[in-house]
C-alpha cells in the first residue's frame, strides 16, 4: 500500500443517527473520585439507543434554579427545535461512557469541576430523579489501523479517552496524557497492556499551562511510526496543545483532533480545532 493510500484508509468517516429525545431515570450513581462522578440511567426510552463513537456527545437537558422539571426542545425532522419566544432549554453535551442495551443502563460520567447546571445535577442526582437527553447526533469513527494512539484530556475529556482505551485492540499502543487536580483524582482505566498512562497534576499561576500538561506533551517519548492524536480539554489549551503536535513535534495535521470541551469564562462550549 502507498504512502497516499494508507492516509485515505485512514481518515475518519462520519456517521449520522436520527435525534430521539428519551425520558429517562437514575438507576444509581457512584463518586470515581473527587472530581468525578458516574451517573446510571435507565428506561425502556433507550431501546434503539445507539454511540458507535468513543468521543460521541448526548445532549442532556437540566431545570433551571428555582424549577422542577426542565424546559425541553421538540424533535423535528432535523433534529431539535428550540422555542423562538419564552424560556429555553439548559442542555448540556455529555460523552455516553457505557451502554447495555439489555440491562438497558447508561452510564454519563460528570467532571465536577464547575458550577455549572450538569455539575450541580449530577453532584445531588438520586436513583428515580428524571432525567432526558438526546442524540448523539452523530459520530465520527475514528481508524484503529495506526501504530499507536495519542490521547491528551481533563477531566472533561476523561470519559471519552477512557472509553477510547477500553475500546482499542487489545495489542495497541497507547500514550494517555490527563492533567487533574491531583493523585486523588487518578482512576484505573482498562486500557491495553500496551497504553502508557500518565497523570499530569495541575499547575496553577500564571505560566500554569507551559507547567502542566503542554510541558508534559512536548517532553514525552512518543514510540516510533504513524499515530492519531486525540486532545479534549479546556478550549484554549487544546488549541494550544495542538500547535505543539504540529508545529513542534511533527504530526500529521490530518491525523490530529483537538476539542475545547469548555471554555473558561463561557458556558455551554465546544469547540473543534480539526483542519
Amino acid at each position: 500500500m502507498t504512502s497516499t493510500d494508507t492516509r485515505d484508509a485512514r481518515k475518519t468517516r462520519r456517521e449520522r443517527h436520527t435525534v430521539v429525545l428519551r425520558h429517562l431515570t437514575v438507576l444509581r450513581t457512584l463518586d470515581l473520585s473527587p472530581s468525578i462522578r458516574r451517573v446510571t440511567l435507565t428506561g425502556a426510552a433507550l431501546d434503539g439507543f445507539a454511540s458507535p463513537g468513543f468521543d460521541d456527545h448526548v445532549k442532556m437537558f437540566f431545570a433551571a434554579p428555582g424549577q422542577d422539571r426542565a424546559v425541553l426542545p421538540s424533535v423535528g425532522p432535523d433534529g431539535l427545535e428550540f422555542p423562538e419566544s419564552g424560556p429555553q432549554p439548559l442542555g448540556r453535551d455529555l460523552t455516553p461512557r457505557r451502554y447495555d442495551p439489555a440491562a438497558r443502563e447508561l452510564d454519563i460520567d460528570f467532571a465536577l469541576l464547575h458550577e455549572g447546571p450538569a455539575s450541580r445535577w449530577a453532584a445531588s442526582a438520586k436513583p428515580g430523579d428524571l432525567a432526558w437527553i438526546a442524540g448523539p447526533r452523530g459520530s465520527i469513527l475514528v481508524p484503529v489501523d495506526f501504530d499507536w494512539h495519542l490521547l491528551v484530556a481533563d477531566e472533561t475529556g476523561l470519559p471519552a479517552l477512557a472509553r477510547r482505551l477500553e475500546e482499542l485492540p487489545a495489542d495497541s499502543r497507547a500514550v494517555a496524557l490527563i492533567e487533574v487536580d491531583g493523585a486523588a483524582d487518578e482512576l484505573v482505566l482498562d486500557a491495553p497492556e500496551g497504553a502508557q498512562i500518565v497523570w499530569v497534576h495541575r499547575v496553577r499561576g500564571t505560566e500554569a499551562r507551559d507547567a502542566g500538561i503542554v510541558a508534559a506533551l512536548r517532553e514525552i517519548a512518543f514510540p516510533e511510526g504513524d499515530y492519531f492524536a486525540w486532545i479534549a480539554t479546556e478550549s484554549g489549551l487544546a488549541k494550544q496543545l495542538r500547535g505543539v503536535l504540529v508545529d513542534e513535534r511533527g504530526a500529521d495535521r490530518r491525523w490530529v483532533r483537538a476539542h475545547g470541551y469548555w471554555r473558561s469564562g463561557t458556558a455551554a462550549v465546544h469547540d473543534d480545532f480539526d483542519d
